[in-house]
């Protein structure tokens, strides 16, 4: 039965959202009248309420991907879409060690949280107490108090000392690159990283350091659309709400102490690496190069 101070979804016919908490006395006011909290507690799930004007909801229990999407922020969440695939890709697992730098609102750190269990370990970076403070609230408002194995610490992830070897690591950040050097010496052997990066140009600048570095795997990048489908009798089209790009999954794994990935041996795309060209190189490339200017070197005299 759905009691006093539990959150629950609320859908009207048009498929309209909306979270409420349930209080004793309370009314939750809409367009169409108000609608009594106490119509509802008490109920199981599944029920219809109507407003005194009429208006009809369908009241359950919140799922995780609508409260992802729907729950307090100050910084973009990951959706759902994005967050599923970094829960399979990432191979995050029932009692896993993960480090999360850039929590923004707080939605992966659900989904993760979700993921590793009590007996897991989600340690949460963020630089902004304010973003940190949004996100605690609505971690604590979804699974109903402190989760036993969240650890959310405020500041860069360059600068503060980590204490474990993670599992699993996950960036959400402006420059990943720069955290690369940390982050290889917190995971362990065999651990994955996964970061999320807004544009190509980030996308690309972050491949290549990994590569340059030599203890990652050669990295695979991704994005991840959905389309809803509309289907009424002859009428079946595309939905409006389909969701496109939002991002992009740049995911690799932590070679063995000491051991360098094997160099690639395709060749990247002339100009890949020409004069206007800032970021890292990798090791295979800046070989290539070199060998390059020799030649140029005798052919000069």
């Amino acid at each position: 039965m759905l009691c006093a101070g539990e959150w629950v979804t609320i859908t009207d016919t048009k498929g309209h959202r909306k979270s409420i908490k349930l209080v004793a006395g309370k009314v939750h006011h809409t367009t169409k009248g108000g609608l009594a909290h106490d119509d509802i507690i008490g109920q199981p799930e599944g029920i219809v309420v109507t407003t005194v004007g009429g208006l009809q909801f369908l009241v359950f229990r919140p799922l995780l991907n609508e409260y992802m999407v729907t729950m307090p922020r100050q910084a973009a969440v990951i959706y759902p879409k994005d967050a599923a695939q970094i829960i399979m890709r990432a191979d995050i697992f029932p009692g896993a060690r993960v480090l999360e730098a850039g929590v923004g609102s707080g939605a992966l750190s659900l989904a993760m949280l979700r993921t590793i269990g009590p007996s897991g370990l989600l340690h949460s970076v963020e630089r902004r107490a304010e973003f940190a403070e949004v996100a605690r609230r609505n971690v604590e408002q979804f699974c109903g108090g402190t989760h036993p194995g969240w650890e959310l610490s405020i500041g860069d992830l360059a600068e503060i000392t980590l204490e474990d070897q993670y599992d699993r690591a996950v960036l959400d950040m402006l420059a990943p690159w720069d955290c690369l050097e940390k982050v290889s010496q917190a995971l362990v052997a065999g651990g994955l990283l996964c970061c999320y990066v807004a544009t190509t140009t980030q996308m690309g600048r972050v491949m290549d350091s990994m590569r340059a570095m030599g203890c990652f795997t050669e990295p695979m990048a991704l994005e991840v659309s959905v389309r809803d489908w509309h289907a009424e009798g002859l009428a079946i089209r595309p939905g409006h709400a389909t969701s496109a790009h939002t991002g992009f999954l740049v995911i690799t794994r932590r070679m063995a102490p000491g051991v360098d990935a094997p160099m690639r041996k395709r060749r990247p795309a002339p100009g890949a690496y020409g004069p206007d060209y800032t970021g890292p190189v990798p090791r295979n490339v800046a070989a290539e190069h070199m060998e390059a200017n020799r030649r140029r070197a005798r052919e000069m005299g």
